[in-house]
């Protein structure tokens, strides 16, 4: 469940929003000034936040700069119709979006959906993660994972498996694979490949070593 900090001080509009969240399975904190707002924001983890400009003790701006300087969580600001300097000055401030009182609840909902969304997006980029089954290639951290459990391979092993869970269900010739795996000005023989090929079926889940299918003459596949 997706958590939503909003922090306004009209209390009928943050009652109406909370219950609207909640509606669509948000779990929503809610704070009535600026002050309390930053304290959660910098304390507690949150998916998205919406905040009010106009709010007493700390203006929503001034929320918005100082979470900024901490977090790049989703900033939605919730602005008058005519505050058109203060919409420039939050997305200066480093918000991300803004919604003009009075709204629609559906508008609102449509801009933290498509907030959260550019947030999963921007995540799956950076952790650049493959997927055989329930295997897992971390490219970022160098790691494979089967079933949950780590799975401890040589370099070469390594990027001959990177190699196969990129092509899955496509042959990879051995000349694809001397390329890939140990480069173009390599003197490798071509029967090496068979025996790590041998190693990396050791190492694997029975399951996941039968998937590596041998294409006589030809190379290798995993297949799914």
């Amino acid at each position: 469940m997706k958590k939503i900090l909003l922090v306004e001080d009209e209390k009928s509009i943050a009652r109406f929003v909370e219950l609207e969240l909640r509606h669509e399975q948000f779990d929503v904190t809610v704070a009535y000034d600026g002050r309390s707002g930053l304290d959660y924001a910098l304390t507690e983890s949150f998916d998205l936040i919406l905040l009010d400009v106009m709010l007493p003790e700390l203006n929503g701006i001034e929320v918005c700069r100082r979470i900024r300087k901490e977090s790049d969580i989703p900033i939605l600001l919730i602005t008058a119709r005519d505050a058109v300097m203060d919409r420039v000055a939050g997305l200066d401030a480093g918000a991300d979006d803004y919604i003009v009182k009075p709204f629609a609840i559906e508008e609102l909902l449509a801009r933290i959906r498509a907030a959260l969304r550019r947030t999963t997006t921007m995540k799956e980029e950076e952790t650049p993660i493959l997927r055989f089954r329930d295997l897992f290639i971390d490219e970022q951290a160098y790691t494979v994972t089967v079933e949950g459990q780590a799975l401890q391979l040589t370099k070469t092993e390594y990027d001959l498996l990177v190699l196969l869970v990129q092509n899955q269900n496509r042959v990879c010739t051995r000349e694809q694979i001397l390329v890939a795996v140990w480069g173009y000005d390599s003197e490798v023989e071509t029967n090496v490949i068979d025996v790590y090929i041998r190693h990396l079926r050791a190492k694997l889940p029975p399951e996941y070593s039968h998937a590596i299918e041998t294409v006589r003459g030809v190379g290798y596949v995993m297949r799914t």
